[in-house]
């Protein structure tokens, strides 16, 4: 297989030559299966051959004694070849380059792909309160993202304990207050809600098993937020045209990047549900499209624009890559990888970026916004945009009656008055 990169025999013979040889070409094997790029190889390649170098030159020639020099190797490295970079240059090298030899390990040697080793924290409170995140999960069905959010404020709770010296048993609602003041410095007025909503559910539950002898969680004041207080994240329909100009539609990535967020605009679709449709969701004879996974388990069913179908015909015929699965969006890098709902956010914050358009926190939301404001604009009522979109309360539609600027005017001006 190394042939196939290498031309010059010399070069081919260099490489095989080294104690690693055979697991090197092994590796440039699974990788072209795998779908990696010819430079991706390029780069790996040299430096595998080097780590040979640097582990015969300390007389080790066992697979198992050379996985454990990969940090020295690193080190020395970087102090060879990267040492009048940046900070930013020399971590990206030290990445790549631990990234890479262990790479080689898992594939070549324990036969799996290879995944960042990641401190797993333990659930907050896990020995105080067991079972809370399986009551989250099996009683109360939240889903994962909302479980996380609950690890994620009742860690933080969970230290603030610790720094204090209070026990969970001798909790009181003056260091639960004590608590959310301190937080309260840290996150802004919807992040309180969610907090103080997350603990008034936990100390529910506590008291439930008998862990705290008081229910104290009706005590704990949810801070006022209005629902209608915020403005929608929408950006003009100009604005999403300029988005669209930067989308390189003769690329592998443009062509994907450009159905999907053709979708998000057309039908204000969560990045969640563009990661999750699959080719059967795609009805060509009725030209229907189907969106299964959306919020509270139900599905609408849209048609589908000629612009949308199209943009989807040619991703299929000229950037999905061949994979088995069924579901509709893929990495165009190796390895080949479904999108998650993170790649979809942050390759439309991407393109909003590129095209230099102010708005807070640009995401997905951000397109979907511009869905239902232009519609709005458009004067279909609020009920059935809020269908259209898949909100659940029409209370989540009402926000954009906000930004009806000209309806607004005239009912504050009223019958026969001019604005000056």
């Amino acid at each position: 297989m190394l042939e196939r990169f290498f031309v010059m025999p010399k070069t081919v013979d260099r490489i095989m030559g080294c104690w690693l040889g055979p697991q090197i070409d092994q590796y440039v094997t699974v990788l072209c299966e795998q779908g990696y790029a010819a430079r991706s190889i390029y780069r790996r390649v040299p430096i595998l051959t080097s780590f040979a170098d640097f582990t015969a030159a300390r007389h080790v020639d066992q697979i198992d004694q050379a996985e454990a020099l990969v940090d020295a190797f690193v080190a020395n490295w970087l102090s060879a070849r990267c040492g009048d970079r940046s900070t930013d240059a020399r971590r990206r090298s030290r990445n790549f380059i631990g990234v890479t030899v262990r790479h080689f390990f898992s594939l070549v040697v324990s036969k799996s792909e290879y995944r960042c080793n990641r401190t797993v924290w333990a659930d907050p409170f896990a020995v105080q309160v067991p079972g809370f995140f399986d009551y989250l999960r099996d009683e109360r069905g939240l889903r994962p993202r909302s479980i996380l959010a609950y690890r994620h404020y009742l860690r933080r709770f969970e230290r603030y304990l610790e720094d204090v010296g209070c026990e969970l048993a001798a909790l009181s609602l003056l260091v639960v207050t004590g608590y959310i003041t301190t937080v309260a410095q840290q996150f802004g007025p919807r992040s309180m809600v969610n907090i103080a909503g997350t603990l008034r559910v936990f100390l529910r539950h506590a008291h439930r098993e008998g862990l705290l002898q008081r229910d104290i969680s009706k005590q704990v004041e949810v801070p006022q937020h209005y629902r209608l207080a915020d403005i929608p994240r929408s950006i003009s329909w100009d604005a999403v045209q300029k988005m669209f100009d930067q989308v390189d539609r003769r690329t592998l990535a443009g062509r994907r990047d450009y159905a999907m967020l053709l979708l998000m605009v057309t039908y204000g679709l969560r990045a969640r549900e563009v990661a999750a449709l699959t080719l059967d969701d795609l009805d060509w004879k009725r030209d229907r499209l189907h969106v299964r996974e959306r919020k509270a388990e139900h599905s609408t069913t849209y048609p589908l624009a000629p612009v949308v179908g199209e943009a989807i015909v040619d991703y299929l015929k000229n950037g999905r890559p061949d994979v088995q699965s069924r579901l509709l969006f893929w990495r165009h890098l190796a390895p080949r990888l479904p999108l998650t709902q993170a790649a979809v956010s942050a390759m439309t914050s991407k393109y909003l970026h590129k095209a230099g358009i102010p708005v807070s926190r640009p995401g997905s939301h951000t397109l979907r916004h511009a869905c239902v404001q232009r519609l709005v604009d458009n004067g279909f009522p609020l009920k059935t945009i809020g269908d259209y979109v898949g909100h659940r309360s029409p209370s989540s539609t009402m926000i954009y009656a906000k930004v009806q600027v000209d309806a607004l005017r005239e009912v504050a001006l009223g019958d026969g008055e001019d604005l000056q």
